[in-house]
């Protein structure tokens, strides 16, 4: 049998509340809910079972003289039936009620409001979308609290009543006497499936749900300078609560498709431009594309291949600071010919000449790889 205190990982004079978060850790990493490798739910029940005996200080004491033979005739007995409840179930009954296990009362565990459930939802913006933002309407499924009987689940005109077995708390406690002291053990009231309350008439709306699932038309704000992977919380706009408790958040999480003219670098964005030799030799002022439109880019002569121009202030706006915004850079590709004219070798050439005179080198070979560095 493994050590108790090596189980949960905590040293043999670690007090109540560090016990109890290494539990708290350890079974929400072993759950089988959670976690469904050979081996989890044993490691669960072995948690589980160290921690009812160290949590409580007349068993840790026994089990600190005695080991395994002090507790071995009651412990486990309070876990025995975890293993058939959900994982957040196991949380919800061991921490507000079960305090060690030794018969103190529980109140009312799911009887009163619960709230929501968190919502997802995965959208896809154009370029410049996430660039500049603005509105974007979606339609989201989720459950919302039925009109016909106000969130109740009972027919218009009845109420639903309390659990006669469990007497509303959604539980049921079972005692166990033992040479070593009573141990309880907690389970889901099997009458209202941990409810606290049987709804007689169903409301025929929901079916005694008491929310409906329903499509509901959103209008979002998206930020300037958002980015693949971006999250927007969206306010009490995800499910709907049980028994009227606060609706959960809807989370937008925002993926950006890619453009086939700019690419983004942080809050700068890439371009190519192509440019003749001639405009390259000589220089000029040209339009360049840009997310905000044409603008005028001016060419220096004897510019080379793959340099790169900067347009400042045309990148990306930065987010939550839409005013400052990153650079736009052109790398510049400059397009030789592969075929010319008779008049425009006849020109080449001559210019190639008065090139060669100056350069010592002759032909039109040695002007073009004197201009692009060849």
């Amino acid at each position: 049998m493994a050590d108790y205190y090596d189980l949960l990982g905590v040293s043999r004079d670690a007090d109540k509340d560090e016990i109890k978060r290494a539990y708290r850790r350890l079974a929400r990493k072993y759950h089988p809910d959670v976690n469904k490798e050979p081996g989890a739910e044993e490691r669960f029940k072995e948690i589980n079972r160290a921690y009812e005996v160290l949590s409580e200080p007349e068993t840790r004491a026994r089990y600190d003289r005695f080991g395994e033979a002090g507790v071995s005739s009651g412990a486990g007995a309070a876990y025995s039936d975890f293993g058939d409840m959900g994982f957040a179930d196991i949380f919800e009954s061991f921490f507000s009620g079960f305090a060690g296990g030794m018969g103190q009362q529980t109140g009312r565990r799911r009887s009163g409001p619960v709230r929501g459930d968190d919502l997802r939802l995965d959208l896809k913006l154009a370029f410049k979308e996430a660039i500049f933002g603005g509105e974007k309407e979606i339609r989201i499924p989720h459950l919302e609290t039925c009109k016909v009987c106000n969130g109740t689940g009972a027919k218009p005109g009845t109420r639903p009543r309390t659990c006669p077995t469990c007497n509303g708390s959604g539980q049921v406690r079972r005692a166990t006497r033992t040479p070593f002291g009573s141990f309880t053990q907690v389970s889901v009231c099997p009458t209202c499936n941990g409810e606290g309350q049987i709804i007689e008439d169903k409301c025929e709306a929901c079916g005694g749900a008491g929310r409906k699932q329903e499509t509901k038309k959103l209008k979002i704000t998206i930020p300037a300078g958002v980015d693949n992977g971006t999250r927007l919380r969206v306010s009490k706009e995800g499910d709907a609560g049980l028994r009227a408790g606060p609706p959960g958040d809807l989370y937008v999480y925002l993926f950006v498709n890619e453009d086939s003219q700019f690419q983004r670098d942080g809050i700068n964005i890439l371009s190519e431009m192509k440019i003749s030799y001639l405009q390259a030799i000589l220089g000029c002022l040209i339009e360049a594309e840009t997310v905000d439109g044409p603008v005028e880019l001016t060419i220096p002569p004897g510019t080379q291949p793959n340099t790169v121009l900067t347009l400042e202030n045309h990148g990306v706006p930065k987010l939550g600071n839409p005013v400052s915004r990153g650079d736009h850079l052109i790398t510049i590709l400059v397009d030789i010919p592969t075929r010319i004219t008779a008049e425009e070798r006849e020109l080449l050439e001559k210019l190639a000449k008065i090139k060669g005179e100056r350069t010592g080198k002759g032909g039109i070979e040695g002007f073009l790889g004197g201009l692009f560095g060849s």
